[in-house]
Formats: structure tokens, sequence, C-alpha cells
């Protein structure tokens, strides 16, 4: 399973807002905006600033992609 941060770049062009201007308003590192920017996990305290900065919930900036090739062994 992998993680897409899509939603979150289409909600920051609406709210005319750059990567940038999201790192300095939620007083989070540059590391983890260029994490996200590559799809990678952040800490849930990063998504919640994220989250509050933005006035939205977590299910509105990130996404769960399940992997072709992952195998279901429920």
């Amino acid at each position: 399973m992998s993680i897409s941060y899509k939603k979150l770049w289409k909600l920051l062009i609406d709210k005319e807002m750059m990567k940038k201007d999201l790192q300095r308003e939620a007083g989070i590192s540059w590391a983890s905006v260029t994490k996200m920017s590559k799809g990678e996990v952040v800490g849930t305290e990063i998504l919640m600033k994220v989250c509050k900065t933005l006035h939205c919930d977590i299910g509105d900036i990130v996404e769960f992609i399940e992997d072709d090739n992952t195998e279901n062994n429920d």
C-alpha cells in the first residue's frame, strides 16, 4: 500500500497557496513537505498541523493506494 498526497496539492491550488506557504503557516519543516512531495510517509502530527492550517479533514489531503502486486493476507 502506498500513500498519495494529490488531494493536498489540489487543495493548495484551490486555496492559491504554494508549498512554502503551507510549510510556514503550518509550522512544519521543509523536509516534511519534501517527503510529502515524494509520496513518502510523514507523522500524524504533521498531517494534523496541515489539516488545522487548511481547515480540513485528513481524508481531504491523504489517500491510500492499494498496490497491484500486494496480496491480501487477512
